[in-house]
């Protein structure tokens, strides 16, 4: 009876090691899924900004730029007649090797603005 739970003794640990690569694919999935989201809402952020900052006469890219954390790239492209529409394009990081992700993409409209422009004094 003694050999025998000697034996099986290491038994346990042999099984979690063979579960820890589950567990962590898992966790990074999670964090990649976190990443998704997080460029999503930057995306949906610059669009708004560029929106804004185009109706205004000023430049959307710039705008855009502006409105994302840094560490993420972010393309603007757009414009129109009495209201402008600005889709802006946020890269999704890659935090498991191997996944690759199309852009995060997100559009804003805004009226453009033509109320002429009071000069400070």
């Amino acid at each position: 009876m003694s050999y025998r739970r000697r034996r099986d003794a290491g038994q346990v640990a042999i099984e979690y090691l063979g579960f820890v690569p589950i567990l962590l694919i898992v966790g990074l999935a999670g964090f990649q899924i976190g990443a998704v989201a997080y460029a999503a809402e930057q995306a949906s952020t610059a669009a708004r900004a560029g929106a804004r900052a185009a109706s205004l006469g000023q430049s959307a890219q710039q705008a855009c730029a502006q409105a994302v954390s840094g560490g993420l790239t972010v393309q603007c492209s757009g414009g129109g007649g009495d209201t402008v529409t600005i889709t802006a394009s946020v890269s999704i990081p890659s935090i498991v090797p191997g996944w690759t992700f199309d852009p995060a993409e997100k559009s804003a409209t805004m009226p453009r603005d033509h109320s002429p422009r009071r000069s400070e004094p």
